[in-house]
């Protein structure tokens, strides 16, 4: 990987390299590669622990990029992707910014302050930092239903669980396979009937009330099914969603899924919501 300052470097100062010089295009399929290795090349040049995370937190351009990657956004555009992992996110000449030691305390602290809030029968996940509502996005819940899955072996009930916790892990680049056979797959058919590769953007684990069940977070190839409870348990999300999700969400982030019946709306009305796993409470 190039970039204008090497790990080797030490002896360059922070204001010396304010600016990371893409040297050449990337696209997504290498993409976490090469954010790595410039973690990995700047991190000792620096007063902080540098990440992905606050790298890319701190030059907010690399989000819309990657979210501008999403098959339908894609699609709207007049443009078909077969292949996400193609497109490219970073060109040569971009440039990152490296934030100053006063710049990085400030994304580090929001990162601590940052909690996710989901409300099942609302089909909506928040991100909030402190009190401000940063964030709403729809998502696809877990089916009403018990069903045998290969995967654990057992009947598994699939209703989303609610709880406390946090997020624990992040899965850069998953493989797919379906619960009920436990068969990898690599084809998906879109909404529009059309097929293509599963795209590769990050999965977020959560922890919930001390257990970790595989309940993920992760973007639907599907986004007709948001706003239902169709998964076999897991939070769906549009693509584009999910990349800010993940950049906004790393592991030690506060998570709430709650089942919450009644709600007040942006009119300030209370509303009773459809009890769709029949808690009736």
């Amino acid at each position: 990987m190039s970039s204008t300052v090497h790990a080797g470097d030490s002896t360059k100062k922070l204001m010396a390299v304010r600016w990371i010089h893409i040297t050449r295009n990337v696209a997504i399929s290498e993409y976490f590669e090469y954010m790595d290795s410039l973690v990995n090349a700047y991190d000792s040049l620096v007063s902080y622990p540098l990440t992905e995370h606050l790298l890319v937190r701190a030059n907010p351009w690399i989000i819309d990029t990657l979210a501008n990657t999403d098959y339908y956004r894609m699609i709207a555009r007049d443009s078909f992707v077969y292949d996400q992992r193609k497109l490219l996110v970073l060109k040569s000449p971009d440039s990152i910014l490296i934030p100053d030691s006063l710049s990085a305390a400030c994304i580090i602290d929001s990162f601590k302050k940052t909690h996710l809030d989901v409300n099942i029968p609302e089909f909506k996940l928040r991100i909030y930092q402190d009190t401000a509502l940063l964030f709403t996005f729809p998502v696809r819940v877990g089916k009403n239903t018990k069903k045998y899955l290969a995967m654990g072996d057992k009947i598994t009930d699939l209703r989303t669980i609610t709880g406390r916790g946090e997020i624990v892990r992040l899965e850069r680049n998953p493989k797919f396979y379906n619960p009920v056979d436990q068969k990898r797959f690599y084809i998906t058919k879109r909404d529009d009937n059309k097929r293509t590769l599963m795209p590769q953007i990050p999965w977020i684990e959560t922890e919930i009330n001390g257990i970790r069940n595989g309940q993920m977070i992760h973007p639907t190839t599907n986004p007709k099914t948001l706003g239902k409870a169709s998964s076999n348990g897991c939070l769906g999300t549009r693509e584009s969603d999910a990349w800010i999700i993940y950049y906004y969400a790393p592991p030690g982030t506060a998570i709430t899924i709650r089942y919450d019946l009644e709600i007040i709306n942006v009119k300030g009305d209370k509303v009773k919501l459809k009890d769709i796993y029949s808690y009736r409470y």
